[in-house]
């Protein structure tokens, strides 16, 4: 079940592309829990190829930063919210029965939905 979030974070490059928005992204919803808030990921374009099960594994940018594969399991341990673009996976190949059985597939209609029921977000692209 999808449900609207505080914190909304956005995140459409892949780790062959950005790996260093990959793990700012899961660092800012970490703290958007940390704070208290409720908060939500959202997989959008090449980013959809990260809903794999452990595609962050090998995802270090280095200090003063976490491996984004350890963001992403404290981040789902304090309740975040993993959501993929259900068209970008048709566009991109991806098969929904190949993703994360913790992430859930969404419409366009729910990423505004998300969106427009934050508090804020943060757009990575």
């Amino acid at each position: 079940m999808i449900k609207t979030t505080n914190y909304v974070g956005t995140l459409f490059d892949n780790k062959t592309t950005n790996p260093s928005k990959i793990t700012l992204a899961f660092t800012m919803a970490g703290k958007a829990l940390e704070k208290g808030h409720s908060a939500t990921v959202i997989l959008m374009v090449d980013a959809v190829h990260l809903a794999l099960p452990n595609a962050l594994d090998d995802v270090d940018i280095g200090a003063p930063f976490e491996p984004a594969g350890k963001l992403l399991e404290a981040f789902i341990e304090k309740g975040g919210q993993v959501l993929v673009c259900g068209a970008c996976m048709k566009h991109s190949g991806v098969d929904e029965s190949e993703i994360d059985t913790r992430f859930d597939v969404i419409s366009g209609d729910d990423v505004v939905e998300l969106l427009m029921s934050a508090k804020g977000s943060l757009q990575l692209n």
